[in-house]
């Protein structure tokens, strides 16, 4: 009985996860018992939990983990802003008059918000309250609507800025270290979280066509589905198209190009979006827009000089031009801190700041929470011989590598429906991660693979999480049948992207081989 402890305590696990007891809770109590009992039996030396103390400092001192709290920011600031609402509103009139024109508006829209929030629940809710009742009003099925609404939600697990892809990007780097060591290679390298923010550009950017091109050719198929909106609904102007879409995708570029260009590392890029939102928060809620507008064009001289003229102020041998240009750095630094400040006073007296912060220490503290109590699990079952056990698994598969792999990501797709993306990552990936990759697995492609794996998992019944957001905010008429029944086909899209993915792996490793 002891042999098998590892195998009890993993499905000891799944049960109390599944029992709805908080989760962090959970995978910790579970660890803590089974490490007693391993050692009452023999099977664990009790010792190895002094490793812990290690495993949490390097945790809580991991910078790009860093990232995480402020990406999240960003997100929440964005959100509680109601910029989304505006950028719905805006596209939704923009496109209505198209067959399937309303669904392809939410699939932009929820493609640009993916790169600019990040944060699936936000989404998915405001789609839901905005978009969806409009498309219903405008005769579209019901199951079309709610697999249109969800799906775009999830885009924000796989276009970057995202915390998945921050937290995949950590236990892919551990994994990938872990494997040189196992095949004796001492000088190893790391993966960065960029590597995997721009390995996922070219596939989220497959799924957004996917699902477009689906909308479209149903359009065409079953026209009733998804008729033209109304035709009283007023196009938007020009210039209410530019204010709409324009700051979205300027903080886009504003936070991907600072990573991707190698200016920034992802959690300063992260603090530039944070400030970013603020911004825009302050210019939405027309609160002293001069003053604001006026900082932000300073902060872009600002970053655009720096980069050309980069000047070392505590340097003894500056010449006078160079102190000049520096004297200026410094104006342009403040006047950029006034329309910051003027932003946040105008988002403090919305309340926006205090809602964003509140969101983002609930999320924060709970990803952290989960992420420990996983290092005291893995701690355990690597302890009674968990590890060993998962390489002889994989290793003894039918068809290898391959064999191995598909046999991994029908595993994290079942676990998908029933686990977080959160869980899944932290207690699972680094069990199987590293025998992946030494069996010769490209740790970003196969990191991407998981990543669209577990995207599916916001969709996937009964507990994928998009489809709960979603039905906590639509209309009474939109049963939960309707809801799962939607989201089938697009998850039926999910695993064709996986496909692509898997036949064309330059899909995802062109880019980051590019950059770096």
């Amino acid at each position: 009985m002891t042999e098998y402890l590892d195998l009890i305590m993993f499905a000891a696990l799944m049960a109390a996860i599944l029992t709805g007891y908080p989760v962090s809770f959970s995978i910790a109590g579970v660890a803590v018992g089974f490490a007693f009992l391993g050692w009452a039996t023999g099977a664990m030396d009790i010792s190895l939990l002094g490793a812990l103390g290690q495993r949490v400092f390097g945790l809580i001192s991991n910078e790009v983990l860093i990232a995480i709290p402020l990406f999240v920011l960003m997100g929440a600031v964005l959100e509680k802003s109601r910029i989304a609402e505006d950028l719905l509103d805006t596209m939704g009139r923009l496109f209505g008059q198209l067959r399937g024109g309303l669904g392809i508006s939410v699939v932009l829209v929820g493609a640009l918000l993916a790169a600019s929030t990040g944060i699936v629940g936000a989404t998915v809710v405001a789609m839901g309250m905005i978009a969806l009742p409009t498309m219903l009003r405008s005769g579209y099925d019901p199951r079309v609507a709610s697999g249109i609404v969800c799906t775009a939600g999830t885009l924000g697990q796989i276009i970057p800025p995202s915390t998945l892809l921050i937290i995949l990007a950590d236990v892919m780097s551990n994994a990938f270290q872990q494997a040189q060591y196992e095949q004796g290679k001492f000088s190893v390298e790391a993966l960065s979280v960029g590597q995997f923010f721009a390995a996922a550009m070219g596939p989220g950017l497959a799924l957004v066509l996917l699902y477009l091109l689906y909308i479209l050719i149903r359009g065409m198929i079953r026209p009733q589905d998804m008729p033209p909106a109304a035709a009283d609904l007023p196009r938007p102007e020009r210039a209410e198209v530019l204010r709409a879409v324009v700051p979205p995708i300027a903080l886009i570029l504003a936070v991907l190009g600072a990573i991707l260009g190698g200016i920034a590392t992802p959690t300063e890029a992260a603090s530039v979006g944070g400030i970013g939102a603020l911004l825009m928060t302050g210019l939405r809620l027309g609160y002293a827009p001069r003053l604001i507008g006026f900082g932000i064009l300073a902060l872009v001289v600002l970053a655009v000089l720096v980069g050309i003229f980069p000047v070392r102020l505590q340097r003894s041998d500056l010449d006078g031009g160079q102190m000049a240009l520096g004297g200026f750095y410094i104006l342009l630094t403040i006047a950029g801190a006034i329309g910051i400040l003027a932003a946040l006073r105008g988002a403090m007296r919305e309340k926006v700041v205090h809602a964003a912060v509140e969101s983002t220490l609930t999320m924060t503290a709970m990803i952290f929470a989960t992420i420990l109590a996983a290092g005291v699990f893995s701690l355990v079952f690597i302890g009674l011989g968990g590890e060993d056990r998962v390489a002889a698994i994989l290793g003894n598969l039918p068809g290898g590598k391959t064999g191995a792999l598909i046999f991994v990501m029908i595993f994290v797709f079942i676990l998908g429906c029933f686990l977080d993306f959160i869980e899944i990552s932290v207690i699972v990936l680094p069990l199987v991660m590293p025998t992946l990759i030494v069996m010769g697995h490209d740790p970003i492609w196969l990191g991407i693979l998981i990543a669209i794996n577990l995207q599916t998992s916001f969709l996937t019944p009964p507990f994928g999480f998009s489809l709960f957001y979603l039905r906590g905010a639509a209309p009474k008429e939109v049963t939960t049948g309707h809801i799962y029944a939607g989201v089938m086909p697009f998850i039926g899209l999910q695993i064709l992207g996986i496909a692509l993915v898997w036949a064309w792996p330059a899909l995802a490793t062109w880019l980051p081989g590019a950059i770096f």
